[in-house]
């Protein structure tokens, strides 16, 4: 005598109640859409973060972090000299300097990284000799292993 669990439909699959299951699985795409349009977002307002002069400093294997509140000097591709954005002749920038942040002793140097050398060295000894002390701003570099 043969015993069969399956009532009188007799094997798998056969039968009336045959059925695929139940559906279990997450729907991804609606998932997928939502996090595109917030891909999207993102690398749009990313790059608006960004404000200010366009200058691309130099790439190094370490960088330090900058400080908000420090007196910023940058040196555009044109050798053009700016104290906080707002654009300094190179004889009045030490005047400039003391006028915004009478207590500063250093200064952070922003300079595009395709500017001549004759140029960076002529603000750096204008800020020495205003007896700034003179900290570069670089850009950490990217290490591949």
């Amino acid at each position: 005598m043969a015993f069969s669990g399956m009532g009188s439909g007799g094997g798998r699959g056969r039968g009336r109640w045959r059925s695929g299951g139940s559906m279990s699985e997450m729907n991804v795409v609606p998932l997928v859409d939502v996090v595109l349009v917030l891909l999207i977002i993102f690398m749009v307002t990313a790059s608006a973060m960004e404000f200010g002069l366009e200058i691309e400093v130099p790439k190094v294997k370490s960088a330090s972090t900058s400080v908000e509140d420090a007196p910023i000097v940058s040196i555009d591709t044109n050798g053009k000299t700016y104290v906080r954005d707002k654009p300094t002749n190179i004889n009045t920038i030490a005047a400039e300097l003391r006028r915004q942040y009478p207590k500063a002793t250093e200064v952070y140097l922003r300079s595009d990284k395709n500017v001549r050398v004759e140029q960076y060295l002529q603000v750096v000894a204008a800020l020495g000799e205003a007896k700034l002390k003179v900290k570069t701003v670089t850009k950490a570099e990217t290490i591949r292993k």
